[in-house]
């Protein structure tokens, strides 16, 4: 369905905000993990046609959207890390508005979609008096108007509560059974349990694509647990990615990542998806 075939931004002469990304993605949930600057925003920007990069190909059904970005407008839903409204329109009539941008006619779409997002009963206030986590669902909602081949989301639980995020993830995993849904997060839990993919980016880069399941198999015998002194644990620190630290009676309860035994009081940790990214971005490290 979309194909990125060499894609890297540079803006003027500083370095690249995305270097050679290369990647293969159909439908389902992708997550696209990556601390702050990594990258995630300028890559889903040039996905949505809203950047143009500085050289490679993006693919979209057999179209090269750099060159013809209408072929990707029509299919695509887009939901913003900043989602602003207008202060003098309801949640519904701001609905009204991006449905006629985007030349939706049928006023059942917006009712469907506000009771999708739960947000009838609050319809007809105004969107600036929305708390966050509102503003966040109709945003969903007007990115679900088109009923978009590919849904693009950056950072999309940002401000919503925990019942409002596992809502919201429930929301992805479904429409990842028909649609691509690439979410943007540093938020591990918030793809932990809906993506089909994960693409893990650092400094511009896709350093690792793989399932989940496959990213924690590459973990095993990578992570490890130790109890141990304040002395020791400073001096693990010079030399090994530490994880996880707990005091407790006894001295420290550390979780390492490191290819091989740190210190001999180490034990071999069952990973989580945590822990394999963080094996995975120290690997990375070692390399360079």
């Amino acid at each position: 369905m979309l194909e990125l075939k060499s894609v890297s931004k540079r803006f003027g002469q500083a370095e690249y905000a995305v270097h050679d990304v290369s990647l293969k993605l159909g439908t389902g949930v992708v997550g696209l993990i990556g601390h702050n600057g990594a990258g995630k925003t300028t890559l889903m920007q040039m996905i949505a046609t809203l950047m143009r990069p500085t050289s490679g190909e993006i693919v979209f059904q057999g179209v090269d959207i750099v060159k013809f970005p209408d072929a990707m407008r029509s299919r695509l839903g887009y939901l913003p890390q900043d989602f602003g409204v207008y202060p003098n329109l309801s949640g519904v009539e701001l609905m009204q508005y991006f449905a006629g941008l985007k030349g939706v006619r049928n006023p059942k779409r917006i009712n469907e979609l506000l009771e999708l997002v739960n947000l009838t009963e609050h319809a007809h206030r105004s969107a600036a008096a929305y708390s966050g986590g509102m503003r966040r669902r109709l945003g969903i909602a007007q990115a679900l108007l088109n009923d978009p081949d590919i849904l693009i989301v950056d950072e999309p639980t940002a401000g919503l509560d925990p019942e409002e995020r596992v809502r919201f993830r429930n929301l992805l995993a479904d429409l990842g059974r028909e649609k691509l849904v690439l979410m943007s997060t540093h938020i591990v839990s918030d793809v932990e349990s809906v993506a089909n993919e994960l693409a893990i980016m650092r400094k511009g880069c896709v350093i690792a694509h793989a399932t989940p399941e496959a990213m924690i198999t590459a973990a095993y015998g990578k992570i490890w647990s130790a109890v141990l002194s304040e002395a020791e644990l400073q001096d693990l620190k010079t030399r090994t990615q530490i994880l996880h630290v707990q005091k407790q009676a006894d001295g420290y309860l550390v979780r390492i990542a490191h290819s091989v035994q740190p210190c001999s009081q180490a034990r071999l940790h069952l990973p989580g998806l945590e822990d394999a990214l963080m094996a995975q971005r120290y690997a990375v490290q070692e390399e360079a």
